[in-house]
């Protein structure tokens, strides 16, 4: 049975947490909804003291921050999106259009059509979330998307400008300094000065993942992608630095994201929490880590390796990383998370920065029924038919007797209108 080393934070107070979020994120959108562009201008004031003559970034000052790049870090942008776009490319490639005569004269089809617009948030805060741009402005132009909005906040009173470069490589078509709920809102309700979108997507926090939750269906949305959560699950072979590192690697992300530890090891688990303290006293972002580790941070002693699958399961955490033996045994065997890292040679990082894979993914328990942003996400897949007059009586004399069956009378004329209309004598025989 799993013990338990480190709790994270009781349930009650998460509760009382969500609640909270909720309720403010609801007056927001409202403000958002009757407000418009006044309502956006007084949030933006109030929350990152930006209020610029326009929230949308001209031709000219977006040539501006992309020539204040260094070369270096344009290069390895490129790089990045390159990796994104090419795993977005094959993975398009696996969808295919469809088109079948599943009886004589019946013919059944679907498509896979690209969402009309998408409004894609990029986090930023205390972190400039660069990465965040690839993962959605260059999969929705895989997808073949015609219009792309973007938003992300200022920092430090100033667009951020790397993040700007990201999306202007990426292909995003207007782009916004703007953030939090507040951008969510105008993308998805529009303002007198932003036309609304299809769809949003990105990462951020509770208060962006409650904005998305609370928008659904209004648009559409990619997942609940709140607070970063990463699982290591370790045995004995695994080292306790290595463990700690990649720990406290997403802990870094916010206050509130969850990291945990699922081994097989006791030893691991005391040299684990050891080596977590000595690293917080030197990591540059430990104000942030350590709070994060301190209130949401958990340590699971297994008695086996199934039993690392039950719980890692039962947690459904968005990232996995597996410090074992054998790796695939857990490819092999676990069914709940975002993303899957296998082997002390690759890690979350990786995901989250440059190796290809899209780094927006379920969290909050999501990853038991969806998993992450992929090019999949961005396109709809719509159906047709098609019957011969031969083919139309036929189906038309089951669904007559199905809808009179069912007591749709009207359901049940439409058809018997094909049936009359196609009487065996009108129908020619080749």
């Amino acid at each position: 049975m799993a013990r338990y080393f480190k709790r994270g934070m009781d349930e009650t107070r998460t509760h009382a947490h969500d609640a909270q979020v909720r309720a403010t994120v609801e007056k927001i959108l409202e403000d958002v909804r009757e407000g418009g562009d006044a309502a956006i201008r007084g949030l933006s004031e109030r929350f990152d003291g930006w209020a610029p003559p326009s929230f949308r970034l001209s031709d000219s000052q977006l040539d501006e921050l992309v020539s204040g790049i260094p070369r270096q870090a344009l290069a390895d942008l490129e790089f990045a999106q390159a990796q994104v776009r090419h795993f977005a490319q094959v993975q398009r490639e696996t969808l295919r259009d469809i088109e079948v005569e599943t009886l004589p004269g019946v013919t059944l089809g679907h498509k896979h059509l690209p969402v009309g617009s998408v409004g894609c948030y990029v986090p930023g805060g205390r972190y400039a979330m660069v990465a965040s741009a690839h993962m959605s402005i260059v999969t929705a132009k895989v997808a073949g998307v015609k219009r792309i909005i973007a938003c992300t906040p200022p920092m430090n009173g100033a667009p951020p400008a790397a993040t700007i470069a990201a999306m202007v490589l990426g292909g995003a078509d207007e782009i916004y300094i703007l953030g939090g709920v507040r951008a969510l809102a105008a993308m998805a309700l529009g303002t007198e000065s932003i036309r609304p979108a299809d769809m949003l997507v990105g990462p951020g926090n509770e208060y962006v993942a409650e904005a998305k939750r609370q928008l659904f269906g209004r648009v559409g949305i990619d997942l609940f992608a709140g607070p970063t959560e990463v699982l290591v699950i370790a045995d004995e072979t695994a080292d306790a630095e290595m463990v700690a590192t990649d720990l406290l690697g997403q802990a870094e992300h916010g206050p509130t994201s969850p990291a945990a530890l699922i081994t097989t090891s006791e030893a691991l688990a005391r040299d684990t929490l050891r080596e977590l303290e000595r690293q917080l006293e030197t990591l540059p972002t430990a104000d942030v880590a350590g709070r994060a580790w301190r209130d949401y941070g958990q340590v699971i002693l297994v008695n086996s390796l199934d039993e690392a699958v039950v719980e890692a399961d039962r947690l459904a955490f968005e990232h996995v990383e597996v410090l074992t033996s054998n790796p695939s045994y857990f490819l092999d065997r676990l069914t709940n998370y975002g993303a899957l890292f296998l082997g002390e040679e690759t890690n979350v990082a990786y995901g989250d920065k440059v190796i290809g894979t899209n780094h927006t993914l379920p969290t909050r328990g999501a990853a038991r029924y969806t998993g992450g942003l992929w090019v999949g996400k961005f396109l709809k897949t719509v159906t047709y038919q098609q019957c011969t007059p031969e083919a139309s009586r036929m189906i038309g004399e089951y669904c007559s007797r199905l809808c009179e069956l069912e007591g749709f009378w009207a359901h049940k004329a439409q058809a018997d209108l094909r049936v009359g209309r196609y009487p065996p004598e009108r129908v020619r025989t080749p």
